[in-house]
């Protein structure tokens, strides 16, 4: 009986947590992002007033943000504009291309004009307008929601301590720091596979002589960040730009299959299993915590579906009926000791 009502508010849960996710997304970024740069708030804050640490807190998170998307812009744009100053070698590789194809009876060009016409274009344009108009509202959420936040951290902890039921403060208290710290583990790891990873495409970029080697370099190791959907944009843009490049489609086929190979490798492979060890988690709770949350929330959602999990595991950690479920879905049994 206790397991079908478990299965079942687990369902309703998930269930709202789809239909709100444009409530609930920056609220969970927010959380988040406030656990990774509290230690620095309050490092500054007993230094200087509240008001200008939390200013330089938020200096210091937005700039982190802009230099990553400074990152992937510096990247592609440099691709972009190389590729535009030689528009000719480019035309020609695209109707060599064109000719190939059609000569093996795949008419490009009759699909290209079905589906590719001016009003289909202008419909595309408007989709990532608006897509872009949606990112940018939901950033300005949830920074608001950090700058809140940021501001009550410290009266939440005391209210909470002040709780009459003194075994839910210890769950909420113990939750939260023991969370905190895990987050920040989780950011470790991610930066350490990042590089790994950006230095793992450089270094075969420039093995094959795949042009702009050190802006591939950059790029994956800016959207590896983004479990998935980064690493294979990644993947997609070289791989695009090799097709024009190499006379032959064997060269293509080779750098498609060894960038898919580091990312599957770092992604895929061995990102879980060190995740998995520094967390607790087992690599397959891993894997399914981003397939889930990318489902339920979509793009926000490959991203903090992780730390999302952790905060799960550990509430069921914290509490002695349901630490089983910990421990079954954890790795070792219990997590690693908060400093």
């Amino acid at each position: 009986m206790t397991v079908s009502v478990g299965i079942i508010a687990t369902i309703l849960v998930l269930s709202v947590a789809k239909q709100a996710d444009s409530v609930l997304a920056p609220v969970a970024f927010a959380l988040f992002i406030i656990a990774i740069v509290w230690p620095l708030q309050r490092r500054l804050q007993s230094l200087m007033p509240r008001l200008l640490a939390l200013a330089i807190v938020m200096v210091v998170t937005v700039s982190v943000g802009l230099c990553f998307a400074a990152a992937i812009v510096w990247g592609v744009g440099n691709v972009w504009r190389a590729m535009i100053a030689d528009t000719a070698h480019y035309e020609m590789a695209y109707g060599n291309a064109l000719g190939w194809l059609e000569a093996h009876g795949v008419s490009v060009r009759g699909i290209w004009a079905e589906h590719f016409d001016t009003a289909r274009v202008l419909r595309i344009a408007q989709q990532v307008g608006g897509r872009l108009h949606t990112t940018s509202i939901f950033w300005i959420v949830t920074l608001t929601y950090v700058i809140l936040g940021l501001l009550e951290v410290e009266d939440m902890q005391g209210r909470i301590a002040a709780l009459k039921n003194r075994e839910a403060a210890r769950i909420l208290l113990e939750v939260g720091s023991g969370a905190a710290m895990q987050f920040r583990r989780y950011m470790v790891v991610r930066t350490l596979m990042s590089v790994l990873t950006g230095l793992l495409v450089w270094a075969f970029a420039r093995a094959v002589g795949l042009p702009f080697a050190q802006e591939w370099g950059v790029i994956a190791f800016a959207l590896n960040y983004i479990p998935f959907v980064g690493p294979f944009i990644a993947t997609l843009l070289p791989t695009l730009l090799a097709m024009l490049q190499f006379d032959t489609w064997l060269a293509v086929v080779v750098v498609f299959i060894c960038l898919n190979v580091i990312q599957f490798a770092v992604g895929s492979y061995v990102e879980p299993r060190i995740a998995g060890n520094v967390l607790s988690m087992a690599p397959s709770l891993v894997l399914f915590a981003v397939f889930l949350w990318t489902f339920l929330w979509g793009f926000p959602g490959t991203f903090i579906g992780v730390p999302i999990t952790i905060t799960i595991l550990a509430f069921f950690r914290a509490n002695p009926k349901t630490r089983w479920i910990g421990d079954l879905l954890g790795k070792g049994g219990s997590p690693p000791p908060v400093t």
